[in-house]
């Protein structure tokens, strides 16, 4: 069985839900995907910072508190902070000596049967189309190193309650979020080798090529054929 939900983030659900199930209609599928008897890692596409509470609302309401991978800064602010290490979010640290300190703390979650919540990418797809982009290599090096699953998480249609690098939501009129879960990437063929760089980019673009194809057929259009790179084609914003 999945843990049970903290109360912690009961109480962060009694406040933000109400927004979300005001604002949003949900397309919601996929939910037989999440192990409930192991941890697990859940990916997700990513064009808004909206898109972490769609992607929480998606995973709580299926019986799954959510932990993301979120940026060390925000655990220095005041309020924020306090209120992240509460949930048991985990920092991520850019380089230097406690740039592994969220793998540790993740596996930690991992190995008591918590999901993880990530966003391979990073950041805000910078894909003028908004569709994913090339991502970097944490959640597989997790899934391998710790034998848990990935399970694929594509979503669509935050962007119109947000807009991309947008701060001020659109919430009237309500707006369809799609998000659908699909099998766990089959990543056998990367496990139990060394967690090298062309075994953790054949993972990770696995990965990738599995949510791009769950968004191409929620969108119903197709894919540029390579993703988005920014050491190629520039950081866009």
């Amino acid at each position: 069985m999945s843990p049970k939900i903290p109360a912690g983030f009961r109480a962060a659900a009694a406040l933000v839900k109400p927004v979300l199930l005001g604002s949003t209609r949900r397309v919601w599928s996929g939910s037989e995907h999440l192990p409930a008897d192991r941890g697990f890692i859940a990916v997700s596409n990513h064009v808004t910072y909206a898109d972490p509470f769609t992607f929480a609302h998606y995973l709580y309401d299926h019986g799954f508190a959510p932990h993301f991978l979120a940026k060390a800064s925000l655990f220095d602010l005041p309020v924020a902070g306090r209120f992240l290490a509460h949930l048991d979010q985990v920092p991520v640290h850019r380089g230097g000596s406690q740039a592994r300190d969220a793998v540790e703390a993740s596996a930690k979650l991992l190995a008591r049967g918590d999901s993880i919540a990530v966003f391979p990418e990073g950041t805000l797809t910078r894909d003028p189309e908004m569709w994913p982009m090339l991502a970097r290599t944490g959640a597989a090096r997790m899934a391998l190193e710790y034998d848990v699953p990935v399970v694929p998480v594509a979503q669509w249609g935050a962007h119109q309650l947000l807009a991309p690098y947008s701060k001020r939501p659109n919430l009237c009129p309500r707006k369809t979020v799609t998000v659908q879960a699909g099998p766990p990437v089959d990543l056998e063929e990367f496990r139990g080798r060394p967690l090298d760089i062309e075994v953790l980019r054949g993972a990770t673009d696995r990965i990738m090529a599995t949510l791009t194809s769950m968004l191409e057929e929620i969108r119903g259009e197709t894919a540029p054929p390579k993703p988005w790179d920014m050491r190629r084609e520039g950081g866009g914003r």
